[in-house]
């Protein structure tokens, strides 16, 4: 009997294995449905890594903000000055040196401070702006739009945000982020090695536009990308290709596609497609800089004097809506000493705004009856982003 046994059990485990999911691999695959109208921004003090005592604690904090960001699909982080810092920021640009189409502002520039030194100590502001931008490229993107410098030395071992326009080479998508290169002569007119052996073939510049009006797109594939549009050298540019079915042997093919502002992914077909890094010298500019027409039309400020945060959640025997329906929703969340230091320490609030809460259309507590007496900054955008999930998904407007 006992041989009989052994064969039934293995029987049952080898049916067990054909019903069991396949845990090897990630399966929570970001699958588009619709084009997306609404975004999410958040903002927050850089001088929370000035609360962190060493480079490598630093440089996990901004990798812990900056996987919030990505779980839970934040399209702008706006990095402010809250007067705590060692030095306030030196611009309030953004530009990640990134090719818009369209009046969308672009990334936080990828550049640190001249000389390569480190900001972590010196600019906080800088450092978290820096390092958020840098995670947020894709990775066969960085090498080409961020040279060597101080502040990234430990960026390689903070966990990777695998968003869905970081793409490997072998997927294909109608969206694609890329880099404009040059053609060198030495290496072929495409800009890449050519294969020893074979007969170098001329290139095809799309659309049947001269090669002044063209540029090179390096996305990752083994042969460039052309675009009809003269973009210079080193450039990040979201590129949109005819069709959504992947050509054959795309990854060595000549393709052609057109340069699009880095929302159209997200407005056409509804990808999370990264979020834009934005620096702000003061909270006032938080909201007189926004990027977006017509600026944000929903605010949360949030303090441990706040209404609770479930305040704002509709249930099943609420007549009222707590949350109209936004297009531009914002989220503020303050520092170590919270956001009453940030409205002192701004000029243009001075003796026009002396309670914070006046500042937002709702201001909220992400944690009543917390148990530590303190909730980090960090954890705060977990707990915010987490709390009004239902709210973003069930207000924002979809077109």
């Amino acid at each position: 009997m006992a041989p009989q046994n052994t064969k039934k059990r293995k029987r049952n485990e080898a049916q067990s294995k054909d019903t069991d999911p396949d845990t090897s691999k990630p399966t929570a695959t970001f699958k588009p449905s619709h084009g997306r109208a609404y975004t999410l921004s958040i903002a927050l003090p850089g001088s929370i890594i000035a609360n962190a005592q060493s480079p490598d604690l630093k440089a996990t904090l901004a990798g812990q903000v900056a996987r919030a960001l990505a779980v839970f699909c934040v399209d702008e982080v706006v990095v402010f000055d809250d007067g705590q810092g060692s030095k306030p920021p030196t611009t309030t640009t953004n530009n990640n040196n990134h090719h818009h189409p369209s009046s969308q502002q672009p990334h936080y520039s990828q550049h640190g401070p001249s000389d390569g030194a480190y900001s972590g100590y010196a600019d906080p502001n800088h450092f978290l702006a820096h390092l958020l931008s840098y995670l947020e490229t894709p990775p066969h993107l960085r090498v080409h739009l961020f040279p060597l410098h101080a502040d990234l030395r430990t960026a390689g071992t903070l966990p990777s945000l695998d968003m869905p326009h970081h793409l490997r080479a072998h997927e294909w998508c109608q969206y694609r982020e890329g880099v404009t290169i040059e053609a060198d002569p030495l290496r072929g007119d495409n800009g890449f090695v050519e294969d020893q052996g074979k007969k170098k073939k001329k290139r095809k510049h799309g659309g049947g536009a001269e090669e002044g009006t063209t540029s090179l797109v390096n996305v990752g594939f083994k042969s460039p990308v052309s675009i009809s549009a003269a973009i210079p050298p080193h450039t990040r540019v979201t590129l949109k290709f005819p069709t959504s079915t992947p050509p054959m042997k795309f990854q060595t093919a000549d393709l052609t596609a057109e340069a699009v502002a880095p929302s159209t992914p997200r407005e056409e077909a509804g990808y999370y497609w990264g979020y834009a890094v934005r620096a702000a010298p003061s909270l006032s500019s938080v909201f007189t800089e926004c990027a977006y027409d017509g600026g944000y039309d929903l605010t949360i400020g949030t303090s441990e004097r706040g209404v609770p945060l479930s305040s704002l959640v509709a249930t099943s025997s609420s007549t009222e809506v707590p949350v109209l329906e936004f297009r531009h929703m914002l989220i503020v969340i303050g520092g170590v000493a919270g956001l009453e230091v940030a409205v002192k320490a701004d000029a243009e609030l001075a003796g026009i705004v002396t309670q914070p809460e006046k500042l937002f259309d709702h201001w909220v507590d992400l944690c009543p009856g917390q148990g530590s007496r303190t909730i980090r900054t960090e954890e705060a955008v977990w707990l915010g982003l987490m709390g009004l999930r239902g709210v973003v998904l069930e207000r924002g407007m979809k077109a």
